[in-house]
């Protein structure tokens, strides 16, 4: 069973996520903010990484540092931020895809499917553990 890790500070959100997911089969975890999100990220390497906001990182600086510390998860940002400068600037920074809202969750569903089959298809992805990691942003 994929690991889904869901990092949301809105815990409506992060429940209506965290149903979702398992309800189609994941394992779910979960965290409130993002520092102890990103620090699961990076030492538990979940299968598969979720949404994430932070007030003290935000989800560019998160993308940034997930890059850097050289994981090979892909990463889908799930924002409010939808104009194409926001969109250049994730996809830049090593999104592999960006959604934004309002988002239909059974589109986001099909999309980590489509990562997870991708990933499957990848021999260097079956040899490390790979993740999908879904940012979000507010929009200010």
């Amino acid at each position: 069973m994929e690991t889904v890790l869901i990092i949301e500070d809105d815990s409506t959100m992060l429940r209506g996520l965290k149903d979702n997911f398992a309800y189609s089969g994941y394992n779910v975890l979960t965290a409130a903010e993002g520092e102890a999100g990103l620090k699961s990220a990076i030492d538990a390497k979940p299968d598969r990484l979720s949404r994430y906001y932070a007030a003290k990182i935000n989800g560019y600086e998160i993308c940034r540092l997930i890059r850097k510390e050289k994981l090979d998860m892909p990463i889908i940002m799930l924002t409010a931020k939808g104009e194409e400068s926001d969109i250049i600037l994730g996809l830049n920074l090593g999104a592999d895809d960006y959604v934004t809202k309002p988002f239909s969750i059974k589109e986001l569903l099909a999309r980590a499917a489509g990562i997870f089959a991708a990933a499957e298809d990848d021999e260097q992805d079956a040899i490390n553990s790979t993740a999908l990691f879904w940012i979000s942003h507010r929009e200010n």
